[in-house]
């Protein structure tokens, strides 16, 4: 591999570690309104 290539991933591991955090976040919350709303309509 070569030393652009790591670069490159040097600079997006970070990018890709917080919009996976990000989204298990608000993937988490989404979930739990959408339990709710079901809920609350049975």
């Amino acid at each position: 591999m070569s030393l652009p290539d790591m670069r490159l991933i040097i600079v997006l591991a970070p990018l890709l570690i917080a919009a996976g955090w990000a989204f298990f976040n608000i993937g988490a919350a989404a979930l739990n309104q959408l339990q709710n709303f079901l809920n609350k309509e049975a």
